[in-house]
């Protein structure tokens, strides 16, 4: 039984060790929601695909990615999850980093269709989604309450494979280290996105900052936030 969030919020875990725990080898993948490629590297660098192809829907931000000159086996593209630009069973395997709750909720059937045709039957989903919970959520909740798309996109997720496209393989809970140096490298890598327009009145500014920095150490903040995957077959 697939499940949101469970109670043990898991142990703290950096995400390239499931990556590498994946059975694949020479593989073709897809990155959909690649942002700005920071897990896009870790896909390259797990030595696991011959071949990238990694979609952003954000032109601002794929403007930037296309300027990336030291990644060879991964392709910036144009893209969402609803509208592939890609050939049927053309990976094997597919992966979306906290991207599956921006895809518009009307559209996630759609997109859940296109990823069982671009797969290779038995190629892999990986979804690795933020849990609505704990200190770090608790800020970002305040101008970006995110509690709703991501409910959404967990029920499309089971839908899914309550409907046959895929098979549940198994879901990990765990914790991951969420770091800044100070509030403004938060400011500008999370208020300031370019995918989302955030508008926070001086009060609300003030208030953000002042949870942020209730936080600070020495060396910044650093927070745990709970994660989930989804690693799911299709069928």
């Amino acid at each position: 039984m697939m499940v949101i969030a469970q109670d043990d919020p898991g142990a703290v875990l950096d995400e390239r060790v499931l990556i590498e725990c994946l059975p694949l080898s020479g593989a073709r993948a897809l990155e959909l929601g690649c942002g700005t490629a920071r897990q896009t590297r870790l896909l390259a660098a797990s030595g696991k695909f011959t071949a990238i192809l990694a979609l952003e829907v954000d032109r601002v931000q794929h403007d930037l990615n296309l300027r990336v000159d030291d990644l060879p086996s991964v392709r910036f593209a144009l893209g969402g999850a609803e509208d592939i630009p890609a050939d049927d069973a053309a990976f094997d395997a597919v992966f979306l980093f906290k991207s599956l709750h921006h895809v518009p909720i009307h559209l996630l059937a759609e997109a859940f269709a296109e990823i069982r045709r671009v797969l290779r039957p038995g190629g892999l989903v990986y979804i690795s989604e933020p849990i609505f919970g704990g200190d770090y959520n608790e800020i970002l909740r305040l101008f970006h309450d995110e509690q709703r798309v991501r409910e959404e996109a967990f029920a499309a997720t089971r839908e899914a494979v309550g409907a046959g496209l895929f098979r549940l393989v198994s879901q990990t809970f765990f914790r991951a280290q969420v770091r800044y140096r100070s509030f403004d490298e938060f400011e500008q890598k999370v208020i300031q996105v370019t995918h989302t327009e955030h508008r926070l009145s001086p009060g609300l500014l003030d208030e953000v900052r002042a949870r942020f920095e209730a936080h600070m150490a020495e060396r910044g903040t650093q927070f745990l936030a709970p994660f989930r995957v989804d690693l799911l077959e299709r069928l």
